[in-house]
């Protein structure tokens, strides 16, 4: 009898790293883990691999690449991907650690760093990228939801302006409505808007 459930599928990680050494011994450590690793040595490897379809559920980045820095490319991932990082840098230095926390950080490695450092910060930043990613959607119900009694409220305002009707009677004629064509009232409502618009 086989089996029709699907192993969970692998952390997928991004590591982006000019150093082949650290490409070898991170990845491979990561790897060991039990992580799906892809790695590149510059920033145009990493929109490469982003570009051919891979979506990495962590990236870690290098500060500092020759060409187009590992801040410049955390940026896109932060605005246009939403994929969250953390960065690798030699560098312990203030500024640096601002400026990848201000560009959406979730942490900051100083090398040399062991695949035992590196765990607990991948295990943290993927809690918090999760914690994120549930506030955006709570975010984005919540628009949704003040969207859709916004149009009902429009939607019962004009049913008092053309019919001449008191706010229940108005509420309860657009239910009615809902309820014969078997759609959510929020729907009917947003059609009655466009349709009193296009007169």
């Amino acid at each position: 009898m086989t089996d029709n459930l699907s192993a969970p599928r692998a952390t997928r990680i991004l590591l982006l790293d000019d150093e082949r050494l650290i490409l070898v011994t991170l990845g491979g450590g990561l790897r060991a883990a039990g992580f799906e690793v892809q790695t590149a040595e510059s920033v145009e490897d990493a929109e490469n691999l982003l570009s051919g379809g891979e979506r990495p559920d962590l990236a870690i980045l290098d500060v500092n690449l020759p060409g187009r820095s590992g801040l410049e490319f955390a940026r896109r991932l932060s605005e246009l991907d939403r994929i969250p990082f953390v960065m690798l840098s030699a560098y312990s230095d203030p500024t640096y650690v601002a400026r990848a926390t201000n560009s959406g950080a979730l942490g900051y490695i100083v090398k040399p760093i062991d695949i035992g450092q590196l765990l607990p910060v991948i295990q943290a930043a993927l809690a918090r990228a999760r914690e994120l990613q549930d506030l955006r959607q709570s975010s984005e119900q919540l628009q949704g939801a003040l969207a859709n009694e916004r149009d009902i409220s429009v939607a019962i305002g004009l049913l008092m302006m053309q019919r001449q009707l008191a706010r229940p009677a108005a509420f309860e004629a657009l239910r009615q409505s809902a309820r014969q064509q078997r759609r959510r009232l929020a729907h009917v409502a947003l059609e009655l808007i466009h349709e009193f618009e296009s007169v």
